[in-house]
């Protein structure tokens, strides 16, 4: 197969989205016979047919639906290399990608990084951030999608180098009238007679819980999957389920949603976050420059 030619991307996509091809040619200041011709010659490069064409417009087949999600994913990484050597042309030193879990962007992750940026030395540096689930993190870093990955230190770092980040206390958020909502402390063995709230089953943290409670003999009663924290305070504000959390996290939201927060007494409930990279010669100056500065707010 031929390579795929971006503008003609960038047009199937508008065809696709306004379901016109005349509305995408006037958007793209063409003439709607050129898109046809495009759209004719991307059919032929793929092979297959692309667009069902209707009596007031047109719409995609399901391998145009398939080829239209890759066709954005592909013009948003061009959009992202124009603005990285965009700014290399302007003089910027470099643009870091960071990959982190949903503990470490919800907490300290991008106050640290507007402290970072807000440096004169550091102007000329982008950072980007994407929230993903531990072995996700990892796994970006070893593919090369991302410069530095920060996640929980019991993670699988084979082949990676490492340094340490922050640290969090996992903790209990319960609703003010529930039964344990008076206790200072609390074993996590002492959670598992009621309903929780979970994150995303690929996170550290459930797999982490599911092991802890499958120690005691127990599982985790999981009512509710969600893939934020503030979202699992919520459904506890409901009275509707407990949720381990980070202490710091759940913090800003105790006194708004009127809840408890009961730290949890045992030896892993104190976790440190590590930060992830290549080794060797893979790091920018500008990447170099944020690990020294993340490693000097631990």
């Amino acid at each position: 197969m031929r390579d795929l030619d971006l503008t003609t991307l960038r047009l199937f996509v508008s065809v696709c989205e306004t379901r016109n091809i005349a509305r995408a040619a006037e958007q793209a200041s063409l003439v709607g016979s050129a898109i046809s011709k495009r759209l004719a010659q991307l059919e032929d490069t793929v092979g297959v047919q692309l667009l069902q064409r209707r009596r007031h417009g047109v719409e995609p087949t399901a391998a145009g639906q398939t080829l239209l999600e890759h066709a954005r994913e592909m013009l948003a990484t061009s959009e992202r290399i124009e603005r990285a050597m965009g700014g290399y042309a302007a003089g910027v030193r470099g643009e870091v990608r960071v990959l982190a879990t949903a503990s470490v962007m919800a907490e300290s992750l991008a106050d640290d990084i507007a402290e970072f940026l807000a440096m004169p030395a550091h102007r000329d540096i982008q950072v980007s951030m994407e929230e993903r689930v531990s072995p996700d993190v990892v796994r970006g870093i070893r593919e090369g999608a991302a410069s530095l990955g920060i996640c929980w230190d019991r993670a699988d770092f084979t082949g990676l180098e490492t340094c340490g980040y922050r640290t969090d206390q996992l903790a209990v958020a319960v609703h003010p009238s529930h039964p344990l909502a008076r206790r200072e402390t609390v074993k996590f063995s002492e959670t598992l007679d009621f309903e929780q709230v979970s994150m995303p089953v690929s996170s550290a943290v459930h797999v982490m819980l599911g092991r802890a409670a499958a120690a005691v003999g127990k599982r985790v009663l999981h009512r509710v999957v969600v893939t934020n924290f503030e979202a699992a305070l919520r459904v506890v504000r409901a009275n509707l389920a407990i949720s381990v959390v980070p202490r710091e996290v759940a913090g800003p939201y105790l006194e708004v949603y009127g809840l408890r927060c009961i730290p949890l007494d045992e030896p892993w409930a104190q976790r440190r976050f590590a930060i992830c990279f290549r080794g060797g010669d893979s790091l920018s100056a500008a990447a170099k420059l944020l690990i020294a500065h993340l490693r000097r707010e631990t």
